[in-house]
């Protein structure tokens, strides 16, 4: 299993962090230019990536302002989740941490590993303009 992370400290309170992410249409705000098609509901999610595939995602588990589980609610390349935890450090400053967890073989991970890793720090960077701005 290939586990790429990214962390954010947000100043906002971890609920209003933990309220944003946990809710799949604020994510689109998250994505990079190379996502189109979006469609979501608070639940759900569906995009497609340019020059790869179409992705639905689902909320698969929610711990209050705590975690956010996401997983393919369609077949997807390959299996993963992705997993947002938030932590307060003080009452006015969060931590948020990105993971994506990938099942790829080793030529999966070869072509994918550096896009993942793109797409978490960029993800964690978009979080914290977006809530902070």
């Amino acid at each position: 299993m290939t586990v790429i992370e990214s962390k954010s400290i947000i100043n906002q309170p971890v609920e209003k962090v933990y309220n944003f992410l946990a809710d799949c249409n604020n994510h689109e705000k998250l994505m990079p230019e190379n996502v189109y098609n979006w469609s979501s509901t608070k639940d759900e999610a569906s995009f497609t990536v340019q020059n790869m595939s179409k992705l639905a995602l689902r909320v698969s588990e929610r711990k209050e302002n705590q975690e956010i589980s996401i997983v393919p609610s369609e077949k997807a390349p390959f299996d993963l989740t992705l997993s947002w935890k938030v932590k307060s450090i003080d009452p006015s400053t969060s931590e948020a941490v990105f993971t994506i967890q990938a099942d790829l073989n080793m030529m999966m991970k070869m072509l994918a590993s550096g896009p993942l890793k793109k797409l978490t720090d960029y993800q964690t960077t978009k979080l914290k303009e977006e809530l902070e701005s």
